[in-house]
């Protein structure tokens, strides 16, 4: 060989072994300070009595017999792609002939098309549910097909909703039936090696279940039957708190639709005086019971331990990003983190876990409130993050979910909560009184044995008496503005509400 030339692949040997040892010591180094990192900010977080591996929050078992979420009517709502015992069932394994019966849809499977709009009252919006849409919608669409049943002539709105929703009427009394267990745990796959890969199957049968119990419930109140309509909105109400115990924002999210889904009917009934007395006093206490910023902190650090979980299955699993976020675009970080050293997972871990207690500080349990200034400083903090990105930090951008619009919904759901409490008292003064009170102070002790106060800034919520008999509640809202009771709603639309201005107002619509 040319000496030359010998020499040359000498260098280039010596060059690529430099490189090789170079590179080796840049990954060995980026993992120990990786895992460092991570070590020390898990034990000052222990120390702090948080805890952020997964199984710190997977709700413990409860027994079978018990456990309203393995009856054979609940299990139906995810028993196509999930065993009793929590293990997926492979697609080409599902049995295509398996029928859920939570499955139930108020639209009937009707072209959207030939849906109703505009077809549901609200409490924000202080309007209540035109059935006569809903009897159009029914006499229009019914067919031995999808087994909507009409009679030949109209009946009232209210009768013709209660016979079209009639082929729903068994599942409704096994369900309920099944809702006198005093347990509820869904056999979700927590085991799974890859968090990100577990299955939510039942969440929808639970909130289109919760959709059929309200219409059912409206229209039985509109027919004079106020006993069948509570007992409709308490087994709702049980199907919300069946995932309470899911460490899970989604499921948390779903509670929060379920809830306001419930608020309609009762909304409704206070507005037509339909409630009785005894009937009022069970609502309020079902009410009660609810501590949606409670939940909404157990989702978040669930969410974290989640997050935490994904990237050691990454780490470990040796998989690329892509095979859990399939819309993640394939950029230059993604590329590097993808290819880079395991430590800067261990250093996204610490990033991410770090960002949590900032939106941990939004809610004060203790004063039972939730500050909107800390929301947007919290959220400004981290889109300054996600501006900077690094090999440490990329995940941010992936993992954390719009968690400031995740609080205003817990806030916002609270805030229904105690307004309604308090207008269930309001009701039960007006029934004994004849007409409703000056101040909400009349209310204690015998209507409440505490008045809510407002979830946004802690003051007493807003009340005043109108001069048709009536009254306005509210919270003052995500502006902390006391805007004097009035509604915003989007630009260009009369139904859209914008719950970043205005107040959060309970009022009755006019007659």
């Amino acid at each position: 060989m040319n000496p030359k030339l010998k020499a040359g692949c000498r260098w280039s040997t010596i060059i690529l072994a430099g490189l090789a040892v170079l590179t080796g010591l840049f990954y060995a180094e980026e993992n120990w300070r990786g895992k460092r990192a991570w070590e020390n900010f898990k034990r000052e977080s222990e120390a702090k009595g948080e805890r952020l591996d997964w199984q710190s929050v997977v709700p413990s078992c409860v027994p079978d017999e018990q456990n309203f979420a393995l009856t054979p009517i609940v299990f139906t709502s995810y028993g196509q792609s999930l065993t009793r015992d929590g293990k997926s069932i492979p697609s080409d394994k599902q049995d295509t002939n398996f029928v859920n019966r939570l499955k139930m849809d108020i639209y009937f499977d009707v072209s959207e098309e030939l849906t109703p709009t505009n077809e549901f009252g609200s409490w924000a919006r202080g309007t209540k549910t035109d059935l006569k849409i809903w009897q159009q919608f029914y006499r229009a669409v019914a067919s031995p097909t999808n087994g909507i049943l009409i009679p030949p002539q109209p009946q009232s709105p209210a009768a013709d909703v209660l016979l079209a929703l009639d082929k729903y009427d068994s599942t409704v009394e096994e369900l309920r039936e099944a809702a006198k267990l005093p347990y509820s745990r869904f056999p979700l796959e927590y085991e799974k090696d890859c968090p990100a890969a577990i299955l939510f199957p039942h969440l929808a049968a639970l909130k289109k279940c919760s959709q059929v119990l309200s219409l059912r419930a409206c229209a039985e109140l509109q027919n004079g039957q106020s006993k069948k309509a509570l007992d409709d909105v308490k087994l709702s109400l049980r199907l919300m708190d069946s995932i309470r115990n899911e460490p899970f924002l989604i499921s948390h999210l779903v509670r929060f639709a379920i809830f306001q889904i419930n608020l309609r009917t009762i909304y409704e009934g206070l507005a037509e005086h339909q409630w009785l007395d005894s009937q009022l006093i069970e609502l309020e206490s079902e009410l009660e019971k609810q501590d949606f910023l409670t939940d909404w902190l157990a989702s978040m650090r669930g969410e974290r331990a989640w997050d935490v979980a994904t990237i050691d299955w990454l780490r470990h699993s040796g998989k690329n990003i892509s095979t859990v976020f399939y819309g993640s675009n394939l950029d230059f970080w993604f590329v590097l983190l993808t290819c880079g050293p395991s430590g800067w997972l261990e250093q996204n871990k610490v990033r991410i876990c770090s960002f949590y207690p900032n939106f941990f500080a939004v809610v004060d349990l203790k004063k039972k409130t939730v500050s909107p200034a800390n929301v947007r400083q919290a959220d400004e903090v981290l889109e300054l993050e996600r501006s900077h990105l690094t090999p440490y930090n990329y995940l941010e951008n992936i993992f954390l979910p719009a968690l400031g619009a995740c609080a205003k919904k817990a806030a916002y759901t609270q805030a229904a909560a105690d307004m309604a409490r308090t207008a269930l008292a309001l009701e039960r003064y007006r029934l004994a009184h004849g007409n409703f009170p000056d101040s909400l102070t009349a209310l204690v002790p015998q209507f409440l044995a505490q008045i809510p106060h407002d979830v946004i800034g802690g003051q007493p919520l807003k009340y005043r008496r109108t001069d048709d008999g009536r009254f306005v509640l509210y919270s003052i809202g995500w502006n902390e503005t006391d805007d004097g009771g009035v509604v915003a709603f989007r630009k260009n639309s009369a139904h859209s509400l914008d719950n970043e201005n205005g107040d959060w107002v309970w009022r009755y619509p006019e007659k």
